[in-house]
């Protein structure tokens, strides 16, 4: 499909060569911890402010600030659900939340994206549903359109990298 246009990486987003970091954010846009905490330290506390101004942002969607210290020009912040049982439609919430950063990304021409795994850490989502939904939804995207032109999926640790390879080998 569009794999040539996927990489994978295990490591710290916030020293990724990309135009813009995907935070794995709270409803509240106030950062936390995991990969939100990670960024918004990389980021300065400019990040907060602008994250402020913003009012929040729905489970599913993605808003964009932009990336004050970090390398990327820009940050997106997507809301991804809680995982509390697959029967209140996290799935959809999940692949809404990718797909939303995509078409932000998209708006403002950026050319070079990297995601975190969104909603594994303490949001519990099952890390195989999130790796096959994130794949799944980034490549339907790219096959239908020219931006951004590479997308990475950023691994901190063993676990995910290794699932997300073997998706990845798989598609």
């Amino acid at each position: 499909m569009s794999s040539s246009r996927i990489q994978l990486v295990q490591g710290d987003i916030t020293t990724l060569d990309v135009e813009v970091v995907v935070a794995a954010a709270n409803s509240g846009l106030m950062g936390g911890g995991g990969v939100d905490g990670a960024i918004h330290r990389a980021a300065g506390p400019e990040l907060l402010q602008a994250c402020r101004k913003l009012g929040g942002c729905p489970t599913g969607e993605a808003r964009m600030t932009p990336g004050f210290q970090l390398h990327a020009k820009y940050v997106i912040h997507a809301v991804g659900p809680i995982w509390d049982g697959g029967g209140y439609g996290e799935a959809e919430l999940l692949r809404s939340a990718y797909t939303s950063s995509l078409a932000l990304a998209q708006q403002h021409d950026v050319r070079s994206i990297a995601f975190p795994c969104i909603s594994t850490g303490v949001y519990g989502f099952p890390k195989e549903k999130a790796c096959e939904i994130a794949i799944t939804a980034v490549q339907y995207w790219l096959a239908e359109n020219a931006l951004p032109e590479r997308v990475t999926f950023c691994c901190f640790g063993d676990d995910d990298y290794a699932l997300y390879e073997q998706r990845l080998s798989e598609s």
